[in-house]
């Protein structure tokens, strides 16, 4: 196992940092855990490269404000945030902001580690899997312009309801869009259909 091998748990909550900490280890990680993000941060520079497995919801920092203060500081280790359910739509925001992928509390463990380690891929091979807009435009166009809307409602971290609302259809079909749009996305995730939103220039708010 190597240095870049090394998990970074920034959480305040000592259960989660026990408990993904367990799992990661098991896994054949090395971790580091942190009980702010105040705290990693005085270290960042100096920590061993790897992946931060990031806290949303913190005390005098929360995730989006850490991940700022590391994009100032030129730490560019990727990111896997962890989001209540409620916080998906901040998720969004961070993943705009670079952010690699989220996933929601309570964890699922096979859930979680896939995260890691397709954080750790991107890390390792950024070249493969650094999507042009170029790119990203012709995988876009496969979508009906229904699709599209959808994607780019999803894109601003609009709920299915919201996004329903607006196109002034059902929530139903909503899902049913972004089940197909997936497919034709050639994507198993949303953060992965995120990452081509974003390339394509989606998902930005209008006033």
């Amino acid at each position: 196992m190597t240095d870049r091998r090394t998990v970074h748990i920034v959480d305040d909550e000592a259960a989660t940092r026990r408990s993904a900490g367990f799992l990661l280890k098991k896994s054949g990680y090395r971790v580091e855990a942190w009980a702010s993000g105040v705290d990693f941060l005085k270290e960042a520079r100096h920590a061993t490269a790897g992946c931060i497995l990031l806290d949303m919801r913190m005390p005098i920092m929360d995730g989006l404000e850490v991940q700022q203060a590391l994009v100032d500081r030129g730490v560019t280790m990727p990111i896997v945030l962890l989001t209540g359910h409620a916080d998906v739509g901040i998720a969004v925001r961070a993943m705009k902001a670079g952010a690699v992928d989220f996933v929601e509390k309570p964890f699922d463990m096979a859930v979680l580690l896939g995260a890691i380690e397709t954080a750790f891929v991107r890390f390792e091979d950024k070249e493969r899997y650094a999507a042009s807009a170029q790119e990203a435009a012709l995988v876009i166009a496969r979508l009906t312009p229904r699709e599209r809307d959808v994607l780019d409602g999803l894109a601003r971290g609009l709920p299915n309801k919201t996004i329903a609302y607006d196109l002034d259809i059902s929530t139903r079909t909503v899902e049913v869009h972004r089940a197909n749009l997936m497919a034709k996305l050639g994507v198993n995730s949303f953060p992965d259909a995120l990452r081509i939103a974003f390339a394509a220039g989606l998902g930005i708010d209008r006033e």
